[in-house]
């Protein structure tokens, strides 16, 4: 016992002494050079590192390799990543037969290469490629003569390096793949894949399980042409090869200047590619797979379209219809669509006997091609003839690169770009490629007698609105000192009527809601906005909708009706609600929205009879969306708007729970270089107003950041921030969340009907950005583009949070420290102004 505790004691202090040597510069690794945790070796080049780490939010171990000598890393490949250690005794070595592997503190196999044959003189080297090379010594070659038995770039995991082959071979099945991470904190495989299909033509796929999640479209010699804009980007990248022996492996390389870059498979299925940006010493996702809904495999099932700019995003092809009308109403697209007139097929011995002429074909430009097509004529010109003789064939199209394409049974994962893409030419009977012809004959016959009969409509309600006096209230709610929305405070009400974009709404009859809403009934009331009740309709055609009535005996709400009229006729967003029209007859004004039938984000996160259907993944991608339909607002919109109003029961959820922010009431549209305004009528909701708008009547995008902020506390800990329970003194949640985040115990905050398993580093994260967006002074708050920025961990090193507004207590309020506490808002002399709150 006594020799062999000092034998281990020896080997340890001989670990101990070749982790020192390796750590200053060595590359290699042998049965007497080998690491222990926490050593390490580098590439020669100095490019890259291998050796322990643990994930955030996770103690276990693991080797991997990352980029040597940036800040912030993301590790390229994991050894272990099915086997953790638990604690820092690991040790990578070679075995007695030749083998790399990796051992805990009780000498216990935990990871091998798994080299068949037995090698006694076997070293491991990592390459300035970032590949990780076993290798067979021998004293009477060079090291560049030595024979290579394993190396990692055949055993990738979820990155693609340069010079790396995602392969596969027709004849063996053999495939070389990547594997998504489990979670961000745990490197097991997770459900997502990513691969090289070439049966027909050569094309790369994400797979989550067996069904396919994403497709790159085929590979025509330069690029992958379903991927959208990858000319500008990856023309002198990516390569394809087809070594003739039945492997064919896409590899790329930048041949201009090392750049540090490479493809990321995420554990939420997407293909991302971060780029260390050398001058901002950051990470920076420079390319990202899905972009849109639209990028998901066949979003909209069989012979639709998917267009990421239209709402809704999913539409039947020409010549084609809805499969199941019902569902696809209610978003349900997987269905598909399903074609009205059968074709003719010339290529048929009995096509003679048909009446009828024959087919042709519609063209459908700048889209991604479909899948499974098939090859069949380098020429252009026997394209259409090819497909008109086959009786099976569907569409075609052509590309330089590839040739002809085309398609037999039903055309899926088609969507429609904005940039590059494809034409497609449709087989469709000759009565539907007729259909455009008649169908502009119809439209511009429509056009023009709805033209008229709108404007002797708009002429009899603005005669009627006269005689009723409402020129005059809108003059008094418009007279309130705040800039007015529209141009001036004395525009009448017809006139701003006029200003709304009336080719994209419907101006409804007053009966037809009637009819619609069972004559308004209580059984089809949605909830009551600050100005008005939301009612469930289903017209005449089948379409559902949310009717937003104004009470005709209120006096207050015309100018939010308008204002919210003029604001969401302007502005169209997968994450913004969709007005549809309005109804402004005799005393009625009614807006008409999509109807949204998960209702509102706070009925889930605040009701405790709710089942536990918001996940934390869920969530986040409610927080994403948000943000994304606030980006718009503030930055990609051809008008900057201001909100005022983000709250829980102010962002709607479609059947598959995407987020929409609805209200917009009492936003309001910023000019030229306006920045920020003031106004003496502040309205909105306790607990969401930033400190500057609720005392100063001051607003900005930070305002509505600041809303955002509570918002996202709010989603992450499903408690209201109004109406909190105190606990320890906490005024709000604002108050409990700096609690807890100054103890270094945040993870407390998430709800506790929600599992954070694996999600921690993103809750933690997410609390950080809601405390930095709540911060008193506005110019400390972010905006909301680098709020996405951090969110998506595109800013790794955040700041720290200052204290949030509004969580000062005094813990004795008697009337004394109350009068102390108005005397201490009141020492700039500014009057307070009146709140209304929603």
């Amino acid at each position: 016992m006594i020799f062999l505790g000092k034998a281990r004691f020896f080997s340890l202090f001989l670990m101990s002494h070749y982790v020192v040597k390796i750590c200053i510069g060595g590359d290699v690794i042998t049965a007497t050079e080998y690491i222990q945790d926490p050593g390490s070796i580098t590439s020669s080049g100095g490019l890259y590192r291998m050796g322990f780490f643990s994930p955030n939010g996770s103690a276990n171990r693991y080797v991997g390799i990352w980029y040597n000598n940036v800040p912030t890393y993301y590790v390229l490949w994991v050894a272990n990543r099915e086997n953790p250690i638990l604690d820092s005794s690991g040790v990578v070595t070679i075995s007695d037969d030749g083998n790399l592997v990796v051992m805990n503190g009780k000498r216990e196999l935990v990871w091998s290469s798994n080299v068949s044959n037995s090698i006694t003189d076997a070293k491991a080297q990592l390459s300035d490629s970032g590949n990780l090379v076993l290798l067979k010594q021998s004293s009477n070659s060079s090291a560049n003569d030595a024979e290579t038995l394993w190396e990692s770039f055949q055993h990738m995991t979820d990155s693609f390096l340069e010079k790396m082959k995602l392969s596969t071979n027709s004849r063996t099945n053999e495939k070389q793949t990547l594997t998504s991470w489990k979670c961000p904190s745990d490197p097991s495989i997770g459900s997502f894949s990513v691969s090289l299909d070439s049966m027909n033509i050569p094309q790369v796929f994400t797979w989550n399980g067996t069904e396919p999640y994403w497709r790159s479209g085929p590979w025509n010699g330069e690029t992958f042409i379903g991927v959208q804009g990858m000319e500008s980007v990856y023309l002198y990248g990516f390569n394809l090869v087809d070594d003739k022996e039945g492997t064919v492996y896409v590899t790329f390389s930048y041949a201009k200047r090392p750049i540090l870059s490479y493809i990321l498979l995420k554990s939420s299925g997407d293909i991302v590619q971060p780029s260390w940006d050398r001058d901002g010493n950051i990470w920076e996702i420079v390319w990202s797979s899905r972009v849109t809904n639209c990028d998901v495999y066949g979003k909209c099932g069989p012979f639709a379209l998917c267009n990421p700019k239209k709402s809704p995003i999913c539409s039947c092809l020409r010549g084609f219809e809805p499969e199941h009308n019902e569902e696809w109403s209610r978003g349900n697209w997987s269905s598909g669509c399903v074609r009205k007139t059968l074709l003719q097929c010339t290529g048929s011995t009995n096509n003679s006997s048909k009446a009828g002429k024959e087919d042709g074909f519609f063209k459908l430009k700048k889209v991604k091609v479909p899948d499974f097509a098939v090859w069949t004529s380098p020429i252009e010109a026997a394209c259409p003839a090819l497909c008109l003789t086959n009786c099976s064939c569907v569409a075609y199209a052509y590309d330089p690169g590839i040739g002809c394409m085309h398609w037999s049974g039903d055309l899926l994962d088609l969507q429609k770009f904005s940039i590059g893409g494809t034409d497609v030419y449709l087989r469709l009977a000759h009565t539907d490629l007729n259909e455009k012809t008649n169908l502009r004959t119809i439209v511009a016959a429509t056009a023009v007698t709805g033209t008229i009969i709108l404007v002797i409509a708009l002429c009899f309600a603005w005669k009627k609105v006269k005689k009723q006096g409402v020129k005059k209230s809108m003059e008094m709610h418009f007279s309130d000192g705040e800039p007015s929305l529209m141009v001036s405070d004395e525009t009448k009400f017809g006139e701003n009527l006029a200003k709304v974009n009336l080719q994209e709404l419907v101006l409804y009859k007053f009966e037809a809601l009637v009819a619609a809403t069972s004559n308004f009934s209580n059984i089809n009331k949605l909830g009551r906005g600050g100005f008005g009740t939301v009612y469930w309709g289903r017209l005449l055609n089948g379409q559902e909708i949310a009717v937003k009535r104004l009470s005709r005996t209120s006096g207050q709400g015309l100018k939010e009706f308008m204002n919210e009229m003029v604001v969401i006729s302007k502005v169209q967003h997968r994450n913004l609600v969709r007005l549809l029209g309005c109804c402004v007859e005799e005393e009625e004004k009614i807006l008409i929205y999509e109807f949204m039938p998960n209702k509102s984000l706070d009925a889930f996160l605040f009701d405790p009879l709710k089942p536990e259907i918001l996940d934390w993944r869920r969530r986040f991608n409610i927080i994403d969306g948000i943000c994304r339909g606030l980006l718009y607002l503030h930055r990609d919109s051809r008008l900057r708007i201001i909100h005022r109003d983000l709250k829980a029961s102010n962002i709607l959820l479609d059947e598959k729970l995407n987020p929409k922010i609805s209200d917009f009431g009492i936003a309001r549209i910023f000019g030229g270089s306006e920045d920020q305004a003031n106004t003496r009528r502040v309205v909105g909701t306790y607990g969401y107003m930033a400190p500057e708008y609720a005392m100063e009547g001051r607003f900005s995008e930070k305002s509505d950041i600041y809303g955002f902020g509570v918002l996202l506390l709010e989603i992450i800990s499903g408690r209201r921030n109004t109406g909190f329970t105190e606990e320890d003194q906490c005024l709000s949640l604002l108050g409990f969340a700096w609690k807890l985040w100054k103890e270094d115990n945040a993870l407390a905050l998430a709800d506790p009907k929600m599992s954070i398993n694996c999600f921690e580093v993103e809750v933690l994260r997410c609390t950080k950005v809601g405390l930095l967006c709540t911060q008193e002074l506005e110019k400390d708050r972010p905006t909301i583009s680098t709020v996405i920025s951090m969110l998506n961990s595109e800013i790794v090193d955040l700041p720290s949070p200052k204290q949030p507004a509004f969580t000062e207590r005094e813990i004795n309020r008697d009337q004394d420290s109350s009068e102390q506490s108005q005397k201490k808002y009141s020492a700039n002399n500014m009057t307070f102004t009146t709140v209304e709150g929603r």
